[in-house]
């Protein structure tokens, strides 16, 4: 067999392959050695063809079965005679077939780039740390109890917090506008959920009040049409409710399936979930703003074959968390526009490409009692903390992602034991925000 490489891109290679004839003409004959043993020809027996019968008859498209199989056993030793590591599936392009003698064809394949890693002691980047206060842990609290707010309705002007039952229509130079209006519509003063000037024009109103309000439109407001406009609407109060909040006990307490008793127990568990989301959040930021910071120093193409895989799995996951209803589960996710993941999924192969890279550089291999320690954190939020560690534990899939967490942990801490780290304290806050709201 005789290969040939040639490189047309940084990544691209025509891996050119002939199959001697003798090879071929041996595997067609072994072919047709089997097909006359289960074919049925009339004048002969089951089983007594003659071999050169059947060569006659059906060795044209014996010779095409038995040259797909050739391509599928003689890629990978081309590979592996060229020391060619594949990133993707080829395109193959069969050359034309006389019919007898050697035969040839041209293995269009990505490899994998070969990276230089870059020095990380230009590495510059932020840790943030914080710890959580008592005034975080009453907030908390305070969030929870909100979730559970009760509405009695009241005789009296609503104010700022109050729910008001509203009937409204928006009228822009005397005409009623699409989208302008709705019966029965609930809306708590001071949620900013309205338009700017639509809800301060509602404190104040009674059940059975009916009140025009003039607001403006933002000028940056999706309906082009409305964007910037002044419209009046007409509102009726139907009802006015005020917030009734649960008191802190027994009641409320078991709502959230605390494993400890009373206030202070309640209040213990919930500093602790916010310290492990916290300590999350912060461990998330940490390694994305490393991982960043060193992908900036290293530039290096990466396989179409891998950004298309990338892509595909992205589309299935969105498909997934937006469109799971069974009304969507025959959506096909290649619908999906590539533009919308693009970003994404050029990042996530460039991440995962110059880990495996540090990884391999270092031989690194997953610490055992790392990945104890990780399955043991994420155990603490769970009811039977045990149940949870030895399902991971024992279970080959799940231990092998636990494994790549740890790794990757263990190349961020490579990276930072070696770059230029700034410490700052931050907030519970501004801990938990993604990094583009804390940044904005």
């Amino acid at each position: 067999m005789q290969v040939s490489v040639e490189a047309t891109t940084s990544l691209e290679r025509r891996v050119t392959v002939t199959v001697p004839a003798d090879k071929i003409d041996s595997a067609i004959d072994k072919k047709v050695q089997e097909t006359s043993k289960t074919i049925r020809i009339d004048g002969f027996r089951k089983g007594k063809v003659p071999a050169k019968v059947v060569k006659k008859r059906y060795g044209a498209s014996i010779r095409q079965e038995v040259l797909g199989d050739v391509i599928q056993t003689s890629y990978f030793e081309a590979l592996q005679e060229a020391d060619i590591n594949p990133a993707g599936m080829p395109e193959i392009e069969p050359k034309e077939d006389a019919g007898e003698g050697d035969f040839s064809y041209v293995a269009v394949v990505e490899v994998y780039p070969e990276i230089a890693l870059a020095d990380a002691s230009a590495l510059s980047v932020e840790r943030q740390a914080g710890a959580i206060s008592d005034t975080d842990v009453d907030n908390m609290i305070e969030m929870l109890r909100k979730q559970q707010t009760e509405w009695t309705d009241v005789e009296r002007a609503s104010a700022d917090g109050d729910q008001v039952n509203i009937d409204f229509e928006g009228f822009q130079d005397g005409e009623a506008f699409d989208g302008g209006a709705a019966q029965g519509h609930d809306l708590v003063l001071g949620s900013n959920s309205m338009i700017p000037g639509f809800e301060e024009g509602i404190v104040g109103m009674s059940t059975g009040e009916e009140k025009a309000i003039q607001v403006t439109f933002p000028e940056d407001y999706q309906a082009e049409h409305l964007a910037g406009k002044e419209v009046t609407f007409n509102i009726t109060a139907n009802k006015v409710s005020e917030a009734l909040l649960p008191e802190l006990n027994d009641e409320f307490f078991a709502k959230f399936g605390p494993k400890a008793e009373g206030e202070e127990g309640f209040k213990s568990e919930i500093r602790a979930n916010m310290e492990r989301e916290m300590s999350q959040a912060l461990k998330a930021k940490l390694k994305n703003n490393v991982l960043d910071a060193y992908l900036e120093l290293n530039e290096f193409d990466i396989p179409k074959a891998l950004v298309k895989g990338e892509l595909d799995r992205l589309k299935q996951q969105a498909m997934q968390q937006f469109g799971g209803g069974d009304q969507n589960q025959n959506l096909d996710p290649s619908i999906l526009p590539d533009e919308m993941f693009q970003d994404q999924a050029d990042k996530r192969v460039k991440v995962g490409l110059l880990a495996g890279e540090i990884i391999k550089a270092n031989e690194m291999k997953a610490d055992e009692d790392k990945v104890k320690s990780l399955v043991e954190e994420m155990a603490q939020g769970y009811q039977d903390p045990q149940e949870f560690v030895e399902f991971y534990l024992n279970n080959a899939e799940q231990r092998s992602q636990l494994e790549g967490v740890v790794l990757e942990e263990m190349v961020v801490d490579h990276l930072l034991a070696s770059g230029n780290v700034t410490d700052v304290e931050v907030d519970y806050e501004t801990a938990i925000k993604p990094a583009e709201q804390a940044d904005a």
